[in-house]
């Protein structure tokens, strides 16, 4: 709508046909431009309210403008240059492509899988900077829910809501990114999708050119409580109308996740009715069926190849393999194929468990520092890592603030990427090596800073090992050394009863001054050891000004130097109250001693005769 902006009356409408979120003037108003929910920019005239653009094709959602700036001299057609990575919402799922695993595809709530590049380039100019929008892939007519990458990452199988799945083709090098056949058969949306991840030998044909060879079938499952098995064929009449071997009634409810195992003998189906199923590829008959779970199971994963033997509750698994789940009850369980039993499960998470993922399988040099470890991700949106073998958590990863949806592993640098409903992806680093090296190095310094602490006490060198004791934090040997010093013979003219002491008391930092006082305080609080405390805390008062102690700059700030201060005052002024307690009950001792001498109990001359006795 053009108004007069002298009368503010309406002088021209246009239909425009879409819902406008942007307007403005060109070229001193002799042009306007929109931009709405079609994701495109149009120009108009002003004097007859006529396109300038010539037509242009509706985009997605996730395209719309809600906002413009006027650039001069441009008319149309407007290009996009570049789109900017992040307005991603909630991630639902992702994985890593291609055999570098340089880019990562995400299902963002949309009907379109987006492809980001996680290249590490450091050019602003560059277009596949780390996060950058590489393709996405359209096609389907109602959002994703799922997905799934084969061994090469050249092909990602995906589901929708619109009741189907979809083979993609990805070629980055050629800027090829199609889908290649579409699986329609589904009555209700696609939750579970899978692809085989065998790796095929080294000299065959589908090892050294994948693009040519996709993957040789696909599982998926439906909210129909279905599960079909499609093959995939190369040929142009198999693609565009495809058939499923075979469709297996295979839950009571809702099926939420597949996984092929790495064999590509078994796959496994989990669904809402609490239950996961064990089926063989090929018959597409039940193995096994796996009970346990109180709510439904979100999440399924066959350990990879040459997981070792794990220690369950029963005993050691050993056979056909191991398989792990996670569910609505907030547990994770690992199971055995031998005899489908629980060998242990995982608590923890305070919401649902929603996806689950093995971590890199440790070489046989590391499986005896390194335990095999598991990745859960839960409705809390933390991200747990646990040991396998003892079932503990052996870290938390919290990151994100809604539910996390999607995680995956690398397989070579064990990164683990989370993606949250708060629209958030986060690369984890696995830094155990760093931190088992640094910690090595941290107990070999700590025993030669020891041994060094006792040659200084030897030596008698108390400055070096004052200074030590603080530095290291060891109050035990901090309090040995001071009590030695306390209780023997004092040097005339010495506060602590070594001059030497003394001095290195006399000359600490701001920061040690404030480590002596935190012990002093807690020493202080028994009277086993107050007597020292009171002796040392007496040396340091006399030591420095008060405007020294009180305004020591220490982390904390004054209020922590206040509240130590006043514990040392109060239990203080406890000791010096029982000590006058006592000497006033020490004088009644010695009254009631001397009026009992004056009494004379004991007849003199009786004294006389016992002593003769006993001579």
């Amino acid at each position: 709508m053009w108004w007069d902006a002298r009368t503010w009356k309406v002088r021209r409408v246009v239909p425009v046909l879409e819902e406008v979120e942007a307007a403005g003037f060109v070229e001193s108003g002799r042009l306007v431009y929109t931009g709405g929910i079609n994701g495109n920019i149009r120009i108009w005239q002003s004097d007859n309210g006529r396109e300038v653009t010539k037509a242009q094709g509706a985009k997605s959602e996730a395209d719309s403008i809600v906002s413009g700036i006027h650039v001069p001299d441009t008319t149309s057609p407007l290009n996009e240059i570049r789109k900017i990575s992040g307005t991603h919402d909630e991630i639902i799922d992702l994985g890593y492509l291609l055999p570098d695993r340089s880019l990562l595809a995400l299902a963002t709530n949309s009907e379109e899988i987006r492809i980001v590049s996680l290249a590490q380039s450091g050019a602003t100019d560059d277009a596949t900077y780390f996060g950058a929008d590489v393709a996405q892939l359209k096609g389907h007519e109602d959002i994703v829910i799922c997905l799934d990458i084969d061994w090469s990452g050249h092909w990602i199988a995906t589901g929708a809501k619109d009741n189907t799945a979809r083979l993609w083709r990805i070629d980055p090098s050629n800027s090829s990114f199609s889908c290649f056949t579409t699986f329609t058969g589904h009555a209700e949306s696609l939750g579970a999708i899978g692809l085989p991840h065998s790796i095929p030998p080294e000299s065959s044909a589908a090892y050294k050119s994948p693009l040519e060879h996709p993957p040789s079938f696909l599982l998926t499952g439906s909210q129909d409580r279905t599960i079909k098995r499609w093959d995939i064929s190369s040929s142009e009449s198999a693609r565009r109308a495809p058939r499923a071997i075979y469709t297996r009634k295979a839950h009571d409810k809702d099926i939420n996740a597949i996984d092929i195992d790495h064999s590509t003998q078994l796959f496994a189906s989990a669904s809402q009715d609490k239950t996961v199923k064990i089926w063989s590829i090929e018959e597409g008959e039940v193995q096994g069926v796996l009970r346990g779970h109180r709510r439904g199971v979100w999440s399924v994963k066959f350990a990879p190849k040459g997981t070792p033997n794990i220690v369950g509750d029963s005993g050691p698994a050993a056979g056909r393999g191991l398989i792990l789940t996670g569910s609505g009850d907030k547990t994770i369980k690992i199971w055995s194929l031998s005899d489908y039993s629980c060998l242990r499960t995982f608590e923890g998470h305070t919401h649902s468990v929603l996806k689950v993922a093995w971590l890199k399988v440790p070489n046989q040099e590391e499986r005896g520092r390194r335990h095999v470890h598991v990745a859960s991700a839960g409705g809390d949106g933390l991200v747990k890592i646990w040991d396998a073998n003892t079932g503990e958590a052996a870290a938390t990863l919290d990151n994100h603030e809604d539910r996390v949806w999607a995680l995956t592993v690398h397989p070579v640098t064990n990164t683990i990427v989370s993606g949250s409903g708060d629209s958030t992806i986060t690369f984890w680093k696995d830094t155990t090596s760093e931190t088992a090296a640094a910690t090595t190095a941290a107990a070999t310094e700590f025993v030669e800073q020891e041994q060094q602490l006792q040659n200084y006490i030897h030596n008698g060198s108390y400055r070096s090992a004052i200074t030590l004791a603080l530095q290291l934090n060891h109050p035990a040997r901090l309090l040995s050394l001071f009590t030695t010093v306390t209780t023997k013979t004092p040097e005339e003219g010495s506060l602590s009863g070594l001059k030497a002491v003394d001095e290195v008391l006399s000359s600490l930092s701001d920061s040690q001054l404030f480590t002596l006082l935190l012990r002093l305080r807690d020493w202080n609080t028994n009277a086993r050891t107050a007597s020292v405390a009171q002796r040392i805390l007496w040396t340091v008062v006399k030591s420095y000004p008060a405007s020294r102690l009180s305004n020591l700059k220490v982390r904390g700030g004054k209020e922590s130097l206040k509240e130590v201060l006043d514990a040392l005052r109060v239990y203080t002024e406890r000791h010096y109250k029982r000590m006058e307690e006592l000497v006033d009950e020490s004088f009644l001792v010695e009254y009631t001693l001397r009026e009992m001498d004056g009494l004379g109990f004991v007849d003199e001359r009786l004294d006389g005769e016992l002593d003769g006795i006993m001579v």
